[in-house]
C-alpha cells in the first residue's frame, strides 16, 4: 500500500512516547546499583565482609565509585525530566554544582592517597573524621546541585 505523501515531507514525532520510559528505568537501575556499591564500600560489615578495623583504600574507592554511579544515574534521570523542554541557567548551575560536589567528595575521601591527609604515604591510608566531614560536605553539594536541577517551571523548547 502506497501513500500520497512525498518522502521529503517532515513528520511530527513525539519523543516522550519512545525515549522517556527506558531512560527512567536505566536511571533507576543505575542509581540502585551505585547505592549497593556505596553501601558495600561504606559498611562491608553489614554483609560480613569487613576484614579490617579501619576504613582502607579499597573501601574508600568502592564507596566513591558507588557515589559516582549514583550521580550518573541521577543525572540521566534529571535529564529525562527536562526532555523536550529548554533548560534554565539554574539547572545548568545545578549540574555543575553536582559535579563539583563529587570532586570535593573524591578529594576529601582520597586525601591520604593524594598526600593531603593526616597519614603520610608510608602509613596505611586512614579515613578519619576530617575526611568523613569532607565527603559529607561533598554529598551536600551534590544534593544541592540536584535540587537546582529539578524542573519546576520549564519552558517548552523551540522545535
Amino acid at each position: 500500500m502506497t501513500s500520497n505523501i512525498p518522502a521529503t515531507t517532515p513528520v511530527k514525532t513525539n519523543p516522550l512516547d519512545d525515549a522517556v520510559t527506558p531512560r527512567v528505568r536505566i536511571s533507576l537501575i543505575t542509581v540502585f546499583a551505585g547505592f549497593v556499591l556505596f553501601l558495600i564500600g561504606a559498611k562491608p560489615d553489614w554483609l560480613g565482609w569487613d576484614r579490617s578495623p579501619v576504613v582502607g583504600f579499597v573501601q574508600i574507592a568502592l564507596f566513591l565509585a558507588g557515589l559516582a554511579i549514583i550521580c550518573l544515574g541521577g543525572y540521566i534521570g534529571m535529564l529525562t525530566l527536562w526532555w523536550g523542554y529548554e533548560r534554565t541557567i539554574i539547572s545548568e548551575i545545578g549540574t555543575r554544582l553536582a559535579a563539583t560536589g563529587f570532586v570535593v567528595a573524591v578529594f576529601a575521601g582520597m586525601a591520604d592517597i593524594f598526600g593531603m591527609g593526616s597519614q603520610s604515604f608510608p602509613q596505611t591510608p586512614y579515613f578519619g573524621p576530617w575526611q568523613a566531614t569532607g565527603v559529607l560536605i561533598g554529598q551536600g553539594i551534590i544534593a544541592l546541585g540536584f535540587i537546582l536541577f529539578i524542573p519546576f517551571h520549564p519552558k517548552k523548547a523551540n522545535s
